[in-house]
């Protein structure tokens, strides 16, 4: 009887030891939360990413809410590149800091409110993992008549280290009652 115990015990903590170095193991891997698809149409998987970008965002919209010109320059890559709701792209570090600047200048007076973050990792062309941060953002600015509007913006954001290289922004009016 003694012996049993002692095996049945000793098996116990072998299971418990194997399920807790297989939940180590599992929670060291990225979890795949989709699928990415390359130029050429091959899927890869896409993963959680870090988070640790997302303070650089939160940062970069505060900047824009400044108006610090040189905060935002020091944040993009030197061959950023924004690609807007309306179709338009912006290339470039300083074509963006010239496209602000006239934009701030004017009687928009925009303002950003960051909502929502989701940091995901993947591979899209020869396996080259690709850094992203996709956030909902509340943008108000006045409009032509100098009525206050709030758009829906969603901005998915390629980062290359600490520099942000990419912007594809989407947007929405809010709802209507």
């Amino acid at each position: 009887m003694k012996i049993s115990l002692i095996t049945a015990i000793s098996i116990f903590i072998s299971v418990v030891a194997q399920a807790g170095h297989h939940e180590a193991g599992e929670m060291k891997s990225a979890a795949v939360i989709g699928t990415v698809y390359s130029d050429d149409g091959t899927p890869n998987q896409l993963l959680v990413g870090n988070t640790d970008k997302q303070q650089i965002w939160v940062d970069y919209i505060q900047a824009h809410n400044d108006r610090d010109l040189d905060g935002i320059a020091e944040i993009n890559a030197d061959d950023w590149e924004g690609y807007l709701p309306d179709g338009g792209v912006i290339r470039g570090n300083t074509t963006h800091i010239e496209f602000l600047k006239d934009w701030f200048s004017s009687s928009e007076n925009p303002k950003w409110k960051v909502m929502w973050m989701i940091a995901n990792d993947g591979a899209t062309n020869g396996n080259a993992t690709e850094t992203w941060l996709t956030t909902g953002n509340d943008i108000t600015f006045n409009d032509a008549d100098g009525n206050q509007v709030t758009e829906h913006h969603v901005h998915d954001i390629q980062f290359v280290g600490t520099k942000i290289k990419r912007i594809n922004v989407y947007s929405r009016l809010p709802q209507k009652e």
